[in-house]
Parts: structure tokens; C-alpha cells; sequence
């Protein structure tokens, strides 16, 4: 898989947790604690995808492999790291709604 490819996965994986944590939250303003738990999961399972691909460019960086820096690999790095801090609100807000609740 070339640079571009595994860019693309981890803005794709990434994205999809992101919006999962949304979703989350979205089902727990209503009440819907189990199904926010459910995606919440779903959503930590896109990040355990998008972090092996990331984790394996940092392997291959590490065993001395040459790549080119390209907008693209920062752009997934961004999606990648603004899901995490999603998910991270998401499991606080969470959890704030099931205490008020």
C-alpha cells in the first residue's frame, strides 16, 4: 500500500470515528445510553484501524524507509488526532448526561 493509500484509510477511519463520538453524543442527549455506548465502541474500533496504519508508518520510518511528507499524510494526521480528542469529549459528555439524567 502506497503513502496515499494508507493517508486515505486514516482519513477515512478517522473520519468515521469522529462522527461516531458525534453520533454518540447526540444519542445520549436523549437519553439513549446504550446505543451512545454502542457507537462509542464503534467508534473506537475505526480509531484502533486508522492507528495500526499510522502505527505502521511509524515502523517503517523507524527501519529507516524513506517517504515523502505530503499535505495529505498532515491532513490525515488531523483527522486522526481530532478524532481522538472527540471521542475523549464524547466519553465526558457522556457521561455528564447519564449523571443529570
Amino acid at each position: 500500500m502506497n503513502l496515499e493509500e494508507i493517508s486515505f484509510q486514516i482519513i477515512l477511519n478517522g473520519g468515521n470515528a469522529r462522527g461516531l463520538a458525534m453520533e454518540a453524543i447526540n444519542d445520549a442527549r436523549i437519553g439513549e445510553f446504550d446505543l451512545a455506548e454502542q457507537k462509542l465502541e464503534d467508534a473506537n474500533e475505526a480509531m484502533r484501524v486508522a492507528h495500526r496504519y499510522q502505527t505502521d508508518l511509524i515502523q517503517g520510518e523507524a527501519r529507516g524507509e524513506k517517504f515523502e511528507i505530503r499535505l495529505l499524510l498532515i491532513h490525515a494526521q488531523d483527522h486522526l488526532m481530532n478524532a481522538m480528542t472527540v471521542i475523549d469529549l464524547a466519553k465526558e459528555i457522556i457521561a455528564l448526561h447519564k449523571k443529570t439524567n
